[in-house]
């Protein structure tokens, strides 16, 4: 029984948390990548430039700022036409959903997660943020309803309060 009770908590305790799965990066890994960027930029193949870049963009979208992630999603839609290949289409529609999702556009991103599965069905890191995003989407929408609940409760109580002080 106490088993149970404290898996329940944990539950509730991880809904509330918003625990997902995905990565999170630090600024000196974005720091090392723009170095990469830079000194790709300054003679290196056009290979080691389009690496470099994808690293960066990497750590953009996975970063705890807020402006870091908006740089690295304009890097990556500036990037998708030049994309040659069908995996590098893939890994960046997969980038811009982690952007998206990272700064809290959660329909944008489920659309370019669902972009990732029609090219890979079965790709593991694409379907676990598909799961974190439609738990997103569920959590607000609780915690929306929670808050109309209540509301629609306070403005009956108020009207109630109103009635019986006028009888």
């Amino acid at each position: 029984m106490a088993a149970k009770i404290g898996q329940f908590f944990n539950s509730v305790g991880s809904f509330f948390k918003g625990d997902d799965r995905i990565p999170w990066c630090d600024p000196d890994i974005i720091l090392g990548c723009e170095r990469d960027v830079a000194e790709a930029a300054n003679g290196g193949s056009d290979e080691l430039k389009s690496e470099s870049i994808m690293r960066l963009s990497w750590a953009l979208v996975h970063s705890r700022r807020e402006e870091d992630v908006q740089r690295g999603i304009a890097m990556l839609e500036a990037s998708l036409t030049n994309s040659s290949t069908t995996l590098q289409q893939r890994e960046k529609l997969y980038l811009l959903a982690v952007g998206y999702y990272r700064s809290g556009e959660y329909s944008k991103s489920w659309q370019l997660v669902q972009r990732c599965l029609e090219i890979a069905p079965d790709w593991r890191q694409a379907l676990t943020l598909k799961k974190a995003v439609e738990g997103k989407v569920t959590k607000d929408g609780v915690i929306g309803i929670g808050i109309a609940a209540t509301a629609v409760g306070l403005v009956a109580g108020g009207i109630a309060a109103a009635l019986a002080r006028k009888k």
